[in-house]
């Protein structure tokens, strides 16, 4: 699989994979880290939110 990096399309088997998640009361974060010679060169990170921010639903409601 190629992926994305700072240095352009680097193929995943020749780069070190690094994972990590954070896990609190209002989010879960999850992200994978692709390295090359002690140097991140891609992050792809997700967030699922657990909690609605406070007044985000006004927000989108005044927002059609």
């Amino acid at each position: 699989m190629m992926i994305d990096t700072i240095h352009g399309p680097r193929d995943a088997a020749t780069l070190e994979q690094r994972e990590g998640v954070t896990d609190t009361e209002a989010e879960r974060t999850t992200w994978i880290e692709y390295w090359q010679g002690g140097e991140l060169v891609h992050r792809s990170v997700h967030v699922t939110l657990k909690v609605w921010p406070a007044g985000l639903g006004a927000l989108v409601g005044r927002m059609g």
